[in-house]
Parts: structure tokens; sequence; C-alpha cells
């Protein structure tokens, strides 16, 4: 079978980020899941919505991606800036061997599959690109943690995360834009099942979008399309930028090891929400005081504000 079929045969889930609905409500699928805790930004600033995470589909299955979108649809929920696209692919048949190649693809395309999809510039923070100097990390030690982006754990996973593979034996392509139009959202999945074939073929990746998806064989257009973040919500991010480091001192005895995934303001300080090495979510409240800032464990965070 040659790599313009062979892409179909791989196994894929799809990660479906959205805002609005009634996700606790939706009538899902067998094997689907609602990930209630994944919850994303709306307009008003507030939490909403989820993320709708497949089961592991076969490409002859992929209706079952338009039958949940259009439930999705029908509550009212859509796609905005703050939602992604995350797309993982099984990697069984190709086993541990195809890790370096897959990481060795990224360093070679990563731009060119994030341009290819339209990435939105501020999705960087979700989806950083790997460094080389990781990759020749994990050649020598083999270490999970090599690839793992520290610093702003936001972006802990870089576009072309391996990570999955220790988990559930998959690796995760992640610069989609959010979509609900099932046509957009198979397009991806199409796109990520031939990158990956083509690497386990071992073919070798332009960098360059246009030629990659020739080299593909994919679509060069139809992808979920860029939506840039509203004035305020660049503003916070360029708060949390500010604070984290003043911040960081502060929270590390509150957890240990962990760090500060992001911060919203309150009416009497900041809610500041740290992360743990095991990835579980803690949330303190700070409020200033001369030259420094006051814990304040007995202050209710008001979850509307996310």
């Amino acid at each position: 079978m040659n790599l313009l079929e062979d892409w179909k045969t791989l196994r894929f889930g799809v990660e479906i980020e959205f805002i609005g609905g009634e996700p606790e409500k939706l009538e899902l699928l067998p094997g689907w899941n609602m990930a209630l805790d994944e919850r994303q930004i709306d307009e008003s600033g507030a939490e909403s919505g989820s993320e709708l995470q497949a089961p592991p589909l076969r490409w002859e299955e992929r209706d079952q991606i338009r039958e949940m979108l259009e439930r999705l649809r029908q509550q009212g929920a859509t796609a905005n800036w703050s939602c992604g696209l995350h797309v993982h692919v099984e990697l069984a048949r190709y086993g541990e061997s195809i890790l370096i190649p897959l990481l060795e693809a990224a360093l070679q395309s990563q731009h060119a599959l994030s341009t290819l999809l339209d990435m939105s510039p501020h999705r960087l923070l979700f989806c950083p690109m790997l460094p080389a100097d990781r990759v020749d990390e994990f050649r020598l030690t083999g270490d999970p943690a090599a690839i793992r982006n520290s610093g702003r754990p936001q972006s802990h996973r870089f576009g072309v995360n391996i990570r999955p593979w220790f988990e559930i034996g998959t690796v995760e392509i992640r610069f989609a834009n959010g979509s609900m139009e099932e046509e957009e959202v198979v397009r991806v999945v199409e796109l990520c099942l031939r990158f990956v074939a083509a690497v386990g073929a071992g073919i070798k990746l332009p960098d360059e979008p246009v030629m990659l998806a020739a080299a593909l064989g994919a679509p060069f257009q139809g992808y979920p399309t860029r939506t840039d973040p509203p004035r305020w919500q660049q503003e916070r991010i360029w708060l949390e930028e500010l604070l984290i480091p003043l911040l960081a001192p502060l929270v590390e005895p509150l957890v240990p090891g962990g760090e500060i995934h992001h911060i919203v303001p309150e009416p009497a300080g900041i809610a500041v929400y740290v992360e743990a090495k095991d990835d579980s979510l803690s949330r303190f409240h700070f409020r200033p005081v001369s030259g420094s800032w006051e814990l304040c464990p007995e202050v209710e965070i008001d979850e509307s504000l996310g």
C-alpha cells in the first residue's frame, strides 16, 4: 500500500474545543467524552464551553465527527479565538522507533505545518515550536521530561507533541484553530494522518507550506481560519507576563515545583492559578500590600471570571 492510501489505516482521535452550548447535557456517541474541566473563554471573559474528545476512530468512522458537531451546534455551541483543535494519531504500527523521526520532522516542517493550518499567532502560547536542544536531549536520554516545555505551562505541550506516546500511544498535533465545521475538522485530521504516515514511511518533508501540502498529497486550503483575540485578552496576557516573575517566588512554597498557569484580576486583588507537576490546578488569591503581595486564603474566587 502506498503513502497516499496508507494514512487512511491509522487510527486517530480529535479534541474539539468550543464555547457556549450545554456540554454537561450533550448526548454523546459511545466512547466519546466531554472534558468538563477543560473550559474556554467567551467574548465576555467568562469561562465557557468545554472540550469534546473522540475515542480512537478509523477514517471510515469519521462521520461520527459530523454527528457530534451537529449536536453541539444545535445547543448553540461555537468556536472562537480561545478554541483549538487537537488531533491524536495512534503510533502502534510504528512503535517507539518513530519518536525521533517525528521530532526531526517537526524541527524541519513545524513552521510550514502551522502556516498551512493558518494558526493564529496568539495560539503559540498553547502550542510552541519545538526547539532543537530539546530534541537533542531526548535523543540522548529518552526522558519524556526533555520534551516538556517549562516556564509557561499553558504551553508545556509543543505543537508536535510526542508526550502522549508514553501514556496513550499517540502523537498529538496541536496547531489547528478551533472549528465547528465538519469539513474543516476532517481536513485537519487528514493532514495530520498524512503527516504521520509520511514520517513513518521515511519521507523527508519540506519546510514550505505549499511544498509540504504537495509532498503529503494534502489540501492546501480549507482549514479552520484564524481569529484574533480581543484587545482585553491581549492585555490580560501582557499583564500575566509582567506578574509571573514577581509572583513565582511566592507560589513555589505553596505548590513545590509548580508553575503559574494563568492570572485573573479580581476586585480585591488577583486570582493566581498554579499547575503542579501532575498537571493538577490550584488557585490562590493575592492582594497588593506595601512593596509586596499578601496571600488571602479565605477569599472565594469567582469562577465566572476564568
